[in-house]
């Protein structure tokens, strides 16, 4: 029997916990569970949750939203997902044609309401905990963005060893790719819009923080300091005592090259990947079922390798180091907001 005590949980309402200062300031959303198998934000937002009701600290500005499980039917299966993927096909309709589409309705409200979102996730293989971060600033037709600076900064001040870019780029590129030269409509796009690509729709910016592997003992302390650290960084609360708003070294910043996807379901990786892994050109990364080798095409790293992907999903991706630069680390309250 499960120990979560959200694995029996009603699926046909939403718990979201609001807190709002009476001094004025920006309002934050922190979302966890936004995928069934995925318990560690959860976890640190009930703790957050059982620190403002012990009164180990109290909201200084703003307001302070909290779902601690955003998607209550993939967290009642304990799986991914309920019916589809929360996390795609992300915006309001007026006849959603299932249950995560109910649920977007909803949460595409609480996010309008809001200003920042920080989203937390873990992942399957192996790997770091890191954030992913949207556009640089851009007046374009595929993600237009006006707050890369403000996002950047709260990425940087989350604490993980890692930060990455380029994932709607990326997901346009693969579309792109499998239609084979045939023009991609605006449908196949949406469905590569989560939570953070609806919130900066919105007029405000948004991080994703994965927080470590899903079964990582760490990973709900990760996603514990994120908020705090979230908080303390837009000056609505104190950073707890003996954290550090940041870890001395900077994070690593990548860039979301390529994706490759799983063509057979002979095809096999060549050993087994974590994310991040470091490659060099040339090295074989799997091999396809009549026996080609599939290489890195230059030095990099490989993220998100999903050995059990279906024939035709996507694979692994593959990434390279990025000349961006997030910003200085900042004092709390130093945060522009809109």
């Amino acid at each position: 029997m499960s120990s979560d005590p959200f694995a029996g949980a009603a699926t046909d309402s939403l718990r979201i916990h609001a807190v709002a200062s009476l001094n004025p300031g920006p309002r934050l959303l922190v979302m966890g569970g936004v995928h069934g198998d995925e318990t560690c934000g959860t976890a640190g937002i009930e703790r957050v949750l059982g620190e403002l009701d012990g009164g180990a600290f109290q909201l200084l500005r703003g307001q302070l939203t909290l779902v601690p499980v955003a998607n209550p039917l993939a967290r009642r299966r304990l799986q991914r997902e309920g019916e589809r993927n929360l996390n795609r096909l992300f915006k309001p309709m007026a006849e959603p044609a299932d249950y995560e589409g109910k649920v977007t309705n909803v949460l595409c409200q609480v996010i309008e309401r809001h200003d920042v979102l920080l989203d937390l996730h873990s992942f399957q293989s192996e790997g770091e905990a890191f954030a992913m971060i949207g556009p640089r600033d851009n007046d374009g037709t595929l993600e237009p963005f006006a707050r890369a600076r403000e996002e950047g900064l709260l990425a940087l001040h989350l604490g993980t060893p890692i930060v990455v870019e380029g994932w709607l780029d990326i997901y346009a590129a693969g579309l792109a790719q499998r239609a084979a030269g045939a023009a991609v409509g605006d449908g196949a796009l949406d469905f590569g819009r989560g939570t953070n690509e609806y919130i900066r729709n919105c007029g405000g910016y948004g991080v994703t923080l994965e927080c470590g592997q899903h079964q990582d003992p760490e990973a709900p302390e990760v996603a514990w300091r994120a908020i705090r650290r979230a908080l303390a960084l837009l000056g609505m609360a104190p950073l707890p005592e003996g954290m550090e708003a940041v870890p001395p070294a900077p994070p690593r910043l990548l860039r979301l090259a390529s994706v490759t996807d799983r063509l057979d379901e002979e095809d096999s990786f060549v050993r087994d990947w974590a994310t991040f892994d470091p490659v060099q050109r040339g090295e074989p990364i799997g091999m396809r079922h009549d026996g080609t080798l599939v290489s890195a095409p230059e030095d990099g790293f490989i993220v998100f390798p999903n050995a059990l992907a279906l024939p035709g999903a996507e694979w692994f991706y593959f990434a390279r180091p990025s000349e961006r630069v997030l910003g200085p680390v900042t004092s709390a309250a130093n945060v522009p907001l809109a």
